[in-house]
């Protein structure tokens, strides 16, 4: 009897008001929330996650990699509020039970933030499935902003979140968060054009990764499109990062959207060559050209154009099929050399810059003047 009424007296005694009951009752439920908590990791790693292998699909996967971490804190928040409600904390001299609540407020938003910023790592995957289905490039680029920009925006509602449930009023900050945005607006300006210029650069696509383009004194490919600045790479290798907002103000030159190279020649002949010779040549390098497998025949012209000041001029102007250098090159190379082929089987010359000098007869015009009496 004396053990079970000191045993009494120990259930009985309290703490802040907290009987010695009320505290194993939390405890009980507070250890059993971190036992289903192992349980639901058992499920999700050992079950499901094995489950979702064996499917096609890798969003469900992803799915339930992004909601498990976040699930297995919502059952420790659920016992955690429980357990708090059990204890009936008191409110004086110190509110302890609105602290506790104030925790599960701070502890659920933090996890409703948790779940939504993993959430977007399985949007960004369908966003990214989806853009190598489309023929443009703009999305591709567009995907990562869209993943940073989401991420920032929920971890700032999630401030904001945070703040109010502490119960502070969020009005003053946002006022002071628009004072404190002009100013840094002001002083970041020359940062937030450049933001824009980027933006600019993805919805108007002047050029992509890769391109290769020619903007001022600057030409070679682009390397990276950042949010700051464009990075290009000459070809001498070197790297020229232009802020993006004077980059969208110049005249761009987009090389890599050519859909053919000209091949622009001025082939000159010597002033010896005959009508009838000038009209087979030209109509020889109309053929040279129509047989050709590197040039484009969609359009191509060929005509004896000037009377030059040493040589007879024919204009070559045409296209090759492709716009790789390398492969341009090779094919304007060919035509020069069987342009040259075709000329010398014809008996004619390629004129070179030359100069006439007519000397007049001496003797005849020492003759004319002992005629004439001229001293």
């Amino acid at each position: 009897m004396e053990f079970l009424t000191y045993l009494q007296t120990i259930i009985d005694e309290t703490i802040l008001g907290i009987s010695l009951t009320q505290f194993i009752i939390a405890f009980f439920i507070f250890f059993t929330a971190l036992i289903l908590k192992r349980i639901i990791a058992h499920i999700f790693t050992k079950i499901i996650f094995k489950a979702t292998q064996k499917t096609s699909s890798k969003m469900d996967e992803m799915l339930l990699k992004n909601i498990n971490k976040p699930a297995e804190f919502l059952v420790v928040i659920i016992g955690f509020y429980l357990a708090i409600q059990v204890l009936h904390l008191p409110t004086e001299p110190t509110n302890l039970n609105k602290l506790g609540h104030n925790i599960v407020r701070v502890l659920m938003t933090f996890n409703l933030a948790w779940f939504c910023f993993n959430m977007v790592a399985l949007l960004e995957h369908w966003l990214q499935h989806w853009a190598r289905h489309t023929e443009s490039t703009l999305d591709d680029h567009l995907v990562p902003f869209i993943r940073k920009t989401l991420r920032i925006f929920i971890v700032f509602i999630a401030i904001l979140m945070l703040v109010q449930n502490l119960g502070y009023s969020i009005s003053g900050l946002l006022a002071s968060l628009g004072l404190g945005g002009l100013a840094i607006a002001m002083a970041a300006k020359d940062s937030l054009a450049n933001i824009f210029g980027s933006i600019m650069i993805l919805l108007d696509r002047p050029f992509a990764i890769g391109d290769w383009i020619k903007a001022g004194d600057m030409e070679g490919t682009v390397d990276e499109i950042g949010f700051r600045s464009t990075r290009i790479r000459t070809f001498a290798k070197t790297v020229i990062t232009v802020p993006n907002s004077i980059l969208m103000n110049m005249s761009i030159d987009n090389f890599s959207q050519m859909p053919k190279r000209r091949i622009k020649l001025s082939v000159g002949v010597t002033y010896d060559t005959t009508p009838a010779q000038m009209r087979q040549a030209v109509a020889t390098i109309k053929q040279l050209l129509r047989n050709h497998s590197a040039i484009d025949q969609e359009f191509f012209l060929v005509n004896f154009t000037d009377f030059g000041a040493s040589s007879l001029d024919i204009m070559v102007y045409c296209f090759t099929t492709s716009t790789k250098w390398d492969e341009y090159l090779e094919a304007r190379e060919d035509v020069c050399l069987q342009i040259m082929e075709k000329l010398h089987e014809l008996g004619l010359d390629i004129a070179f810059p030359s100069q006439t000098l007519y000397m007049p007869d001496m003797n005849r015009a020492a003759g004319e003047k002992e005629t004439t009496g001229v001293n």
